[in-house]
Order: C-alpha cells, then sequence, then structure tokens
C-alpha cells in the first residue's frame, strides 16, 4: 500500500522518511493506511511558517476568520457519517460515538466562529486626568497542540478552532495511533483561503517531534492533552522559554451511589460513564462510592449490566462497546486486571480477552468490588473498561474517600437529597461536578478542565479558552492639550 501523504506542512502535503502502519482494532486483517512520520526538518519548517503566517492571520479580521471557521464545521457536520466511520474503524468506539465525535467536532468550529466575532475590549477611566485605557486582547501567537487518540478529531478541534478563532497560527502533532482522523480533519482545513503556514500537521513519535515541538522557542503556547508522566515532561521541557502551557491529564473520577438514590438509573449512569467508548475516556468513572445500605443491590445489577454489553466490530450494528485501541493497552488492561486481584479485590465479572468473529483486541468490562482507595487500581488512571466499588457507611465517609485523590477532573452523585447535592456540588474537589447524571458527557459552550494532577492552565473550550488563546494588552493614551 502506498504511504499516504500526512505530513501538512507550509501549505503543502509531505510523505515522511518514515512511516507507521494503521490497522483496524476490530480487525487486525484490515490496513487502513501506511502514514508518513515528520522529520526534525519538516517539525521546523512548519515553525518557520506557522511564525510567517500568524501575524497575516491576525491582520484579517474577524469576519474572515469568522467565515473560514464557519465552513471548517459545516462541513464537518456535513460528512460526520463518512469521517466517523473512518476514526471508528481506526480508534475502535461504536460507529454511532464515531460519528456523534465528529458532528461535535463541527460543533466547535461554528461556536468559535461567532466567537471570533464576539471578542469585546474593555475602556477604563484613568485614576490620573487626561489619560484613556482600553485593554484588549491579542493573538498569543504560535500555538503548538499535542492532542490523544481517544478523540482524534474532537479533542484538536476544540483546541484549533479557538487558536484560529482569536488569530494564532498552529502546529498540530497528533497520536500516531489515529493518524486517518488527523489527515481528515487537515483535508478540511487546509481547502480553506487561509495563509500557507497558519496550519501545520506534524505527526511522529513524542520523543523526537512531540519534544522538539515543545522546546522551540518559537512556540508561544502549548496545549497538550495525555498523560501525566508525559504533561509533566512537557512542562519541564518548556520551561526555558516559558509558552503558555493548558494541559488536560489524568483522572481517577468518583461516582457517589447514596441510600436514597434510585438504584437503576445508578446502574445505568455507573455503567454507561465507566464502559463506553471501551472506558478509554479521561471522564470515565472507575471509582464508584456506594452507600453501604444498597451496596449489595446496586453490585447485583451493576454486573448483570456489564455482562450484558454487546462487546463487537466497531462498524457492526448492535455493537455496544468496541475493542480496545491497540495491544499495548489491551496487555496494559490485562495487567491492570492482575493487579487487583493480587490487592485482593475481588472481580466480580469481565477483565478477559474476548475472541470475535474477526481478530481484534476485544475485552470484557470488568467490575471489581471489595476495593479499597489505597489500591493502585483506585489511585492509578487504567483507561480501560475496569471500574472499581468501595463501600461507605455515610456521605461524609464517601465523599472523603471521592476528595482522597491525586487528581480532581470530573465527578458525579446520586442522590434525591437537595441538601446533599449541594454540599456536594460546594465540597467535591473536582473540575466539573454531575448530580443525577454520569461523570462522562459534556457540553461545548462551557469551560471543560479538572484540578490537581488532572489539569494545569487555563480552562478549554466556552469563553474561557480565550484566557488560554490570547493575551491582554492594555493601553494608555495621553487626549490631546485643551484649547
Amino acid at each position: 500500500m502506498p504511504q499516504t501523504n500526512s505530513i501538512y506542512v507550509a501549505g503543502e502535503w509531505r510523505h515522511g522518511a518514515a512511516t507507521v502502519e494503521n490497522r483496524n482494532p476490530s480487525d487486525l486483517s484490515d490496513l487502513i493506511g501506511e502514514y508518513g512520520q515528520a522529520s526534525a526538518a519538516d517539525l521546523d519548517d512548519a515553525l518557520a511558517a506557522a511564525r510567517a503566517a500568524q501575524p497575516i492571520w491576525a491582520r484579517a479580521g474577524v469576519q474572515k476568520r469568522h467565515d473560514v471557521l464557519m465552513a471548517i464545521g459545516t462541513e464537518l457536520m456535513a460528512r460526520a457519517e463518512e469521517i466517523g466511520r473512518l476514526l471508528s474503524r481506526e480508534e475502535g468506539k461504536p460507529l454511532a460515538e464515531g460519528k456523534g465525535e465528529v458532528y461535535r467536532a463541527g460543533q466547535f468550529f461554528t461556536y468559535y466562529a461567532a466567537e471570533a466575532l464576539r471578542l469585546h475590549g474593555d475602556l477604563a477611566e484613568s485614576v490620573r486626568p487626561g489619560i484613556e485605557i482600553d485593554v484588549r486582547r491579542e493573538p498569543v501567537g504560535v500555538v503548538a497542540i499535542v492532542s490523544p487518540w481517544n478523540f482524534p478529531v474532537a479533542t484538536p478541534a476544540w483546541k484549533i478552532a479557538p487558536a484560529l478563532a482569536y488569530g494564532n497560527a498552529v502546529v498540530w502533532k497528533p497520536a500516531n495511533l489515529t493518524p486517518a482522523s488527523a489527515v481528515a480533519l487537515t483535508e478540511i482545513i487546509a481547502r480553506q483561503d487561509i495563509p500557507k503556514g497558519l496550519f501545520n500537521l506534524v505527526p511522529g513519535p513524542g520523543a523526537a517531534v512531540g519534544q522538539r515541538l515543545v522546546e522551540s522557542p518559537v512556540v508561544d503556547a502549548i496545549s497538550f492533552t495525555g498523560s501525566v508522566p508525559v504533561g509533566r515532561q512537557i512542562a519541564a521541557s518548556a520551561i526555558s522559554h516559558m509558552p503558555k502551557l493548558q494541559m488536560e491529564m489524568g483522572s481517577k473520577n468518583p461516582f457517589l451511589v447514596m441510600d436514597d438514590a434510585d438504584l437503576d438509573l445508578a446502574v445505568a449512569h455507573a455503567a454507561g460513564a465507566a464502559f463506553g467508548g471501551t472506558g478509554q475516556k479521561c471522564t470515565a468513572a472507575s471509582r464508584l462510592i456506594v452507600h453501604t445500605k444498597v451496596h449489595d443491590a446496586f453490585v447485583d445489577k451493576l454486573t448483570k449490566a456489564a455482562k450484558a454489553f454487546v462487546v463487537g466490530h466497531a462498524l457492526e450494528d448492535g455493537t455496544q462497546i468496541g475493542p480496545v485501541v491497540s495491544a499495548g493497552q489491551l496487555a496494559q488492561n490485562l495487567d491492570y486486571i492482575s493487579v487487583g486481584q493480587a490487592e485482593g479485590a475481588e472481580l466480580l465479572c469481565g477483565g478477559e480477552r474476548l475472541e470475535r468473529k474477526t481478530e481484534g483486541y476485544y475485552m470484557a468490562p470488568a467490575v471489581f468490588a471489595g476495593t479499597r482507595n489505597e489500591m493502585r487500581i483506585n489511585r492509578e488512571e487504567m483507561f480501560a473498561p475496569i471500574t472499581c466499588v468501595m463501600k461507605a457507611g455515610s456521605y461524609d465517609e464517601a465523599l472523603a474517600i471521592a476528595n482522597d485523590s491525586e487528581f480532581g477532573l470530573t465527578a458525579g452523585i446520586m442522590t434525591r437529597s437537595l441538601a446533599r447535592a449541594s454540599h456536594f456540588r460546594a465540597n467535591m474537589r473536582a473540575g466539573t461536578v454531575m448530580v443525577n447524571l454520569p461523570t462522562a458527557g459534556t457540553d461545548y459552550h462551557v469551560p471543560f478542565g479538572g484540578r490537581g494532577a488532572s489539569s494545569y492552565g487555563p480552562r478549554e473550550q466556552g469563553r474561557y479558552a480565550a484566557e488560554f488563546y490570547t493575551t491582554v494588552k492594555t493601553a494608555y493614551v495621553a487626549a490631546g492639550a485643551p484649547e
């Protein structure tokens, strides 16, 4: 199979000196393509082109930015089924989720198309007579974007869209596991009337391309989504030239089920949040903290729900859980099953590799019970279709367990008590809290992010994105001398 043009630099597509093989995790015999890897020279060219193009784009005006972003978003939504099928084929999420992700990516672009027209400044009165003050936001400059494989279109979209909306240039390093989705999104952006070099796609290994990118003094801001160790390494590497940093990293999201909860609804939300997307979501519910009074009934219902999920080929009708993304990820998941059992947790169901009609990385969703919060399976992000149940004798104990984590991305509670719900919203140390809802599932027009080891820097999404993708300038102007 010939190599796909998968490097986009200075307005031109390039082949790579090296390639990566892209296979369907639902069917390992399905070779999607050979995708090129950017070299150090490709990256340097991209950075130089971005630096040259950014001021041109900044001067193009807000109407131009609006029109370009609206065109990108409209095409993504119109082609959601086509690109969503490609996404599901290479990443492994069920087709409905793949199509939904692409459509949501389009919504990010149309949302920020409108935001480009809403970037207003402020006027202030000076404490000194005869001086006028205005405060405005300007583009931050060249933005490096490093995105993960689990949402290969949506996550880069919610970074690229505000970057372009606010007048910046972009150099994007996507995950190597999902190169086809990156190429599909880039093809749409590349067709727009934008300066050559404004947007660049530079796939490649993190140790080479990624490291060189974040260390470059040309980069003014870095937006990263991925693991905590990589995020910390990026921060340490970048500090010498002090770019703005925005990092979304790990999670270990708690989901509290109180004794007054609707158990059927609680099970539905917990199972969906724990196992949806094969558990490969930063918002997955991986710690289920259940009141002692309803623990046994909840666990029984949850186990039945986990066993009932249809695990299969991502593109087949009826599939609810697709394969794990890669052989490496599957091996890590199975290791965590062994770790949990060695720590004394009770594996109630799942946790084994499954065989289907096609060879793929299939895994049965797993439920651990009898777990303690100090166990590794409750401390480390597994990124797997594995969830762990813990008992709590009271709401206060459940909240204390929930907050006993280095992470703080999302958290949920199931309760009929308004007092408990209000207290949880105020005292749960997480960036996003859910009341009688799953931990997974957020809107695109409001801020998203966490605290602790989950996030660093300004929030993503919504109007709050301007805090990262712009810089504030305060201008003092002396009025003319009186006549």
